[in-house]
């Protein structure tokens, strides 16, 4: 990426617009029981609102392999300068929507999200889950640790904010893999905020105090764990996550994607490196964003926007009228 600032806050703002796009096609889909129909309307929305950036991407993180995805698929080229040349040379990862299940159901927290770093900057993690452990910021570097009980963990993390251990929220996904590091977090004392899907949010939400998240623990996708940890850098939290490789064909995608180590521990910067931005829009209301809320008229979004070089956080209200707006936001 060049090193020119106003680009870079330019760019920032522009990563804001592609994920409103995507937000705004999904929310047309919000509670219509059709998580297809609503992952297409985002990926197609996004992949629209690319085209306008004034960038020369490569995704790193996306929606899978060419032969599985027809757009957003990892090693497209996407942006104003992708074929003609001229603009910064830049990695992108990508969820046009994460929480195609519950923009489907109509419940919270299915959210649109974008990272953007220099070439290079991201881990390029295969579609496994990832084991992973996050807080906000800060606290002392390496204050919870993957390899540490639960319980360890809890007791460090309210030393750290000199509290009880009763006072932390735990986020965790609510999935029958969890009930064991469930049960032992509420054996510690602490409690626990169950979520059915949506774990780069669950992430985030720790570093967002209105979330009332203190640490988010368990498995979850890696790709959501590298675009976790891209909001991490530039909130200045800690996430540390591990690949779990179940069987001889994920070991090889893995080691194909460059993974030499398969059971190494990542840190935040090792899985997203040098200067990173990240933008997210809320398609259906959760903790940190508000959902789409359309009429006829046109639409209201809820995103946040973040850059890594100065640590600012935005949150951007924007309405969008239909009859002023491209076609990539009317999904």
């Amino acid at each position: 990426m060049t090193d020119v600032t106003p680009v870079d806050r330019n760019l920032a703002l522009e990563l804001v617009r592609v994920t409103e796009a995507a937000a705004i096609a999904a929310a047309a889909w919000i509670g219509r029981g059709d998580k297809n129909a609503a992952d297409k309307a985002a990926v197609d929305a996004m992949r629209r609102a690319f085209d306008t950036v004034a960038i020369a991407g490569t995704v790193v993180i996306g929606e899978g392999e060419m032969d599985e995805a027809p757009m957003l698929y990892i090693g497209e080229r996407v942006g104003l300068y992708a074929k003609a040349g001229g603009g910064p040379e830049v990695d992108i990862a990508v969820d046009p929507l994460e929480g195609t299940s519950i923009t489907a159901k109509g419940g919270p927290n299915a959210i649109s999200v974008i990272a953007l770093g220099e070439r290079g900057s991201f881990l390029h993690a295969p579609d496994v889950y990832m084991d992973k452990i996050a807080v906000g910021p800060g606290l002392p570097e390496g204050i919870v640790d993957l390899d540490e009980t639960p319980e360890r963990n809890l007791c460090e993390l309210a030393r750290a904010k000199k509290c009880d251990v009763s006072d932390l929220v735990v986020c965790i996904l609510d999935r029958d893999r969890h009930k064991e590091l469930i049960k032992a977090c509420r054996a510690a004392g602490a409690r626990i905020m169950l979520i059915g899907d949506g774990d780069v949010a669950g992430v985030i939400a720790c570093s967002q105090p209105q979330a009332g998240v203190d640490i988010y623990m368990g498995w979850g996708g890696a790709p959501e764990g590298v675009l976790a940890a891209a909001a991490m850098r530039c909130i200045g939290g800690q996430i540390q996550g591990r690949l779990i490789l179940e069987d001889d064909a994920q070991r090889a995608r893995a080691a194909a994607m460059g993974i030499t180590d398969p059971n190494r521990k990542y840190s935040t910067a090792e899985m997203a490196k040098g200067e990173v931005m990240f933008a997210a829009t809320g398609v259906t209301t959760g903790p940190m964003l508000q959902g789409v809320r359309r009429n006829a008229q046109g639409a209201v979004t809820h995103s946040i926007v973040m850059r890594s070089k100065t640590g600012t956080v935005r949150y951007v209200e924007a309405h969008h009228h239909w009859d002023r707006k491209p076609s990539a936001f009317r999904g």
